[in-house]
């Protein structure tokens, strides 16, 4: 098979190549983790490329969307609309018309306004909405990995304020509460804490059952599947989680087995990040005082989304044939003008000249339409899919602006 790099001098740098065999395999290693009958939404904020999609929906797995664009994207990579949850804090009515007429009948909201702003939409096209309550949980169960709930935020029902709205959820014309919807971590970091957080929250989900007075026909546990971002690494398999999930769902839900309810998990980056790989290339090397500074025309506009979460730094590089490992370590510079555009502090890179491949590893997420992609009008990375030694598709993110000229004020 052609590689990376070798990809990368053919359709030029910076570039990303994505193997869809390997997205596969993450699929298909997830499923193998959840009991039968587990559906997986897949986060396409994750990286919305339509092969990617197209792959992910071959096997099974539904879209998780937050925009109009994304929903766009999922529905020409063949997801019907009944196979797509829409979820986000800011859905305004113009797109939710858009969804509810392309077919989405299923929303997580995130406030008594969200869900009634679901409802007047789908009345005003005589339609009635499935709505997931996102829950903001006031406890966890994992000590150790990104929390994402249990603080105020704008995501999500705090789970203490709930049952007290039992009568208020139930009533709003053009909705049909369908259940509960959970993201109460991100990236595990160890199996045992997945497990125990969604024991957790399966005991909350059951309580909040009894509380509500709705028989729930869908229960979205959410994720905090584990991968590697831009750092070495292997995805974990998760060998436990199958048997300790499904004890759970029968102490909690009894009738899971038979769709009573229906239980979902969500990923973005498990699914994808390991099929990815960026390469850059060395623009100029530079000694500043005491400091040496590879400038790449890779920079936070191409890898740049998670910076802000402090999720970049430091990545990973790999040199291509001669580059060594061993000399000066040097700062990974971006072509922007800009201080902050930096993906890398002291990597030990040497005898690194203009020209020079490099690599980072498991960079299938969060590429980029998660970076700033118009910053200083650079164009887009090429994006490179290839399956096996086959090549799929080579594409680029365009940009344009468009006029309405001639209008009175």
């Amino acid at each position: 098979m052609t590689g990376p790099t070798e990809l990368a001098r053919r359709f030029g740098t910076p570039s990303y190549v994505y193997d869809l065999d390997r997205v596969a395999a993450a699929r298909d290693d997830l499923f193998a983790a959840l009991p039968d009958g587990v559906e997986v939404f897949y986060a396409a904020k994750a990286n919305p490329h339509p092969e990617l999609l197209r792959e992910l929906r071959s096997g099974g797995c539904r879209a998780e969307i937050s925009s109009v664009g994304e929903l766009d994207a999922a529905l020409r990579a063949g997801f019907p609309g009944d196979r797509i949850l829409y979820t986000g804090p800011g859905k305004t009515g113009e797109e939710l018309t858009e969804a509810l007429t392309r077919g989405v009948r299923l929303f997580s909201t995130e406030s008594p306004g969200d869900l009634r702003r679901v409802g007047r939409t789908a009345l005003e096209l005589g339609l009635t909405a499935d709505c997931l309550i996102r829950v903001n949980n006031a406890t966890g169960a994992a000590a150790t990995s990104i929390r994402m709930t249990g603080v105020p935020s704008q995501f999500g029902f705090d789970s203490e304020t709930l049952p007290g709205l039992a009568a208020e959820l139930r009533d709003v014309p053009g909705t049909r509460i369908a259940g509960l919807h959970f993201f109460p971590l991100s990236n595990a970091k160890d199996e045992a804490s997945l497990i125990a957080e969604f024991r957790h929250t399966l005991a909350t989900a059951a309580a909040l059952q009894d509380a509500l007075g709705i028989t729930f026909r869908l229960v979205d546990i959410g994720g905090g599947f584990a991968a590697p971002y831009a750092v070495q690494g292997e995805r974990p398999v998760y060998g436990g989680l199958r048997d300790a999930l499904a004890e759970a769902l029968d102490e909690h839900f009894p009738g899971w087995r038979a769709g009573a309810p229906r239980i979902a998990c969500e990923s973005g980056r498990y699914l994808v990040a390991d099929s990815g790989t960026l390469v850059t290339s060395v623009v100029n090397v530079k000694d500043s005082r005491d400091t040496r500074y590879l400038v790449l025309d890779a920079g936070i506009n191409t890898f740049g989304g998670m910076s802000g979460l402090g999720r970049i730094l430091p990545v990973s590089v790999e040199p291509h044939e001669s580059v060594g490992t061993d000399g000066t370590p040097a700062s990974l510079a971006g072509p922007l003008c800009t201080p902050g555009d930096l993906l890398g502090r002291n990597v030990p890179l040497s005898e690194t000249a203009p020209g020079d491949l490099l690599t980072v590893p498991n960079a299938g997420a969060y590429g980029p339409t998660a970076s700033l992609l118009m910053f200083l009008g650079r164009p887009a990375p090429a994006e490179i899919v290839v399956r096996g030694a086959g090549l799929v598709s080579v594409s680029r993110i365009e940009h344009t602006r468009t006029y309405e000229h001639g209008q009175a004020l």
